[in-house]
């Protein structure tokens, strides 16, 4: 029995902070877990980013609210799940993922939650565990479950690395030189294969 495991920001949707940086131009906001694999340092330093610029919930899922799923990701998600359980496992948080989940047919996500104060700035994050991928990904191993696991960032690594098959998806060229021996994927229909593969 197959779960399959993929990443949000960056294989079925466009990374939420690159969009806000954009939106409100502060260009820091674009630092992601591509470039930072602490995502407790990262998601601090955002918060305070935020803090500087008096921006809160409100700001943010006004942007969330104009992204749309990457060309192709409902289909894929949709075939994928003709024939395989499939999670999203995200280090992003309730209050952003939700919209997005919408638009791609409420699939099932295991993400974290933002404390909120009730002026709508954001305080703090609670993470749903510790190492929330590889967490998971050994959760279901426990239960029975073979794991496939695909993303595109650091903070997927301990997943994709632990599971019966994993592969890189629309990826840095830093992280597939560090990790030559992942098959890196650039187009849905590839990822598709390679986890039909995986299964037989």
């Amino acid at each position: 029995m197959y779960i399959t495991c993929l990443d949000l920001e960056g294989v079925l949707v466009p990374e939420i902070w690159i969009a806000f940086a954009e939106a409100s131009g502060i260009p820091e906001l674009k630092r992601t877990t591509r470039d930072e694999p602490d995502y407790d340092k990262l998601m601090k330093w955002r918060l305070g980013i935020l803090k500087e610029h008096g921006l809160g919930l409100k700001e943010i899922q006004d942007t969330i609210a104009k992204i749309d799923p990457l060309p192709g990701a409902k289909k894929f998600l949709d075939e994928l799940r003709s024939f395989t359980q499939v999670i999203i496992i995200s280090d992003t948080f309730s209050q952003f993922a939700t919209p997005l989940m919408e638009k791609l047919g409420w699939p099932t996500i295991f993400c974290n939650s933002l404390e909120v104060a009730d002026n709508g700035e954001i305080t703090g994050f609670k993470m749903r565990c510790e190492k929330s991928k590889l967490t998971t990904v050994k959760a279901l191993q426990s239960i029975g479950y073979e794991t496939i696991a695909s993303g595109d960032s650091y903070n997927d690594l301990g997943m994709i690395l632990n599971s019966k098959a994993g592969f890189l998806f629309r990826s840095t060229d830093a992280i597939k030189k560090d990790y030559p021996d992942l098959k890196a994927y650039e187009e849905y229909d590839e990822l598709l294969a390679a986890i039909k593969e995986a299964m037989n």
